[in-house]
């Protein structure tokens, strides 16, 4: 597998040779290779998350796999017999991850994608009205393999939305059709609209019509009922924003929804004590949030089969021809993001 070649930390070759072998204390048998075009001699955990470390993989697998499964960070170090901040360590080292497996993710190409978003919530540091949290979490899932493409937390606004749509876009590039479907929320549309749009030449006096980039479509399913309200009523089913004329439009409005990632969110509840509801266990800043949320991201899409297709979602979307191994995840270079 391309992804788990071992490369030169210096000139990214892929031209070794093993030069020694050394035994560790807790991890057995590592090599040390050297590069045949600079030189540069290093061993196989370079780069990777398993550099430096010295406890037992078991223990660390272990300590990793139940925070993934919901466990919180006080339980697991109780249980397991490991600081705080060892386990704080481990997680930031594990989410620096995500971003070696999304770059591979993106140099593939895609012919049509439909893509689910939807948000959760929960608290960051104390109880503050909704509007103030930064615990306000944007997920955004293709429909038909469950591959998570983005799961962004902060506070509820434009710029949360564009940090989400930011990874949105680059897939754009490397799609022929891709529709982002919604239950409500505008802002998806219209942050969309504004960072990937193209211009629409006429031959008319006057600026050129913006649109939507061509093959990608939006559509929002308008929730709750409006009968209360005054003046106009908003349609059912809207397109937010203007689309390329060339784009076909083949979404049929009973499957405007985002009943998958709606799913998705319930299961997370589960699986990160941070978005369980009536306790305490609330994360205590924005960047521990995101860093157990990055955490979920490779294990959803990369290692964990999903209920529904029975596949791994990297699988499912043909990234990969089969699913990663937790051993195989820690031996991921990270510099390659």
């Amino acid at each position: 597998m391309e992804l788990l070649k071992a490369r030169c930390p210096e000139c990214r070759s892929q031209d070794l040779y093993k030069q020694t072998v050394y035994t560790t204390e807790h991890h057995g048998r590592r090599v040390i290779y050297r590069c045949k075009g600079c030189g540069e001699l290093f061993s196989q955990t370079r780069n990777t998350f398993l550099q430096g470390i010295r406890k037992p993989i078991s223990l660390i697998l272990r300590v990793l796999r139940e925070r993934t499964e919901g466990m919180a960070l006080n339980a697991i170090c109780r249980a397991s017999g490991v600081a705080k901040n060892t386990v704080i360590a481990w997680e930031r080292r594990f989410s620096g991850i995500k971003q070696a497996l999304l770059t591979y993710a993106l140099v593939h190409q895609f012919l049509q994608m439909v893509i689910e978003g939807d948000e959760l919530y929960t608290r960051v540091q104390c109880n503050t009205p909704a509007d103030e949290s930064h615990g306000w979490t944007i997920v955004l899932m293709d429909r038909a393999s469950r591959f998570i493409w983005a799961m962004q937390c902060g506070r509820k606004d434009r710029k949360l939305f564009r940090k989400a749509l930011a990874t949105l876009c680059k897939l754009i590039e490397r799609t022929r059709d891709l529709s982002l479907l919604t239950d409500g929320e505008r802002r998806y549309g219209n942050v969309l609209f504004e960072i990937c749009h193209e211009l629409i030449g006429t031959g008319k006096k006057g600026r050129p019509r913006k649109t939507l980039k061509k093959g990608v479509k939006v559509r929002i399913k308008n929730k709750g009922s409006q009968a209360h309200k005054k003046g106009r009523k908003r349609a059912k089913y809207q397109a937010p924003c203007p689309e390329h004329p060339e784009t076909v439009q083949d979404i049929p409005n009973s499957a405007i929804h985002a009943n998958h990632t709606e799913g998705f969110n319930a299961s997370l509840r589960r699986r990160n004590a941070a978005y369980r509801r009536r306790t305490n266990t609330y994360a205590k800043s924005d960047e521990a949030l995101q860093r157990t949320l990055d955490m979920h991201w490779v294990i959803h899409n990369f290692v964990r089969p999903h209920f529904t297709t029975k596949k791994v979602p990297a699988v499912a979307l043909g990234i990969l021809e089969s699913g990663l191994s937790w051993e195989e995840i820690l031996m991921i270079p990270m510099a390659a993001a």
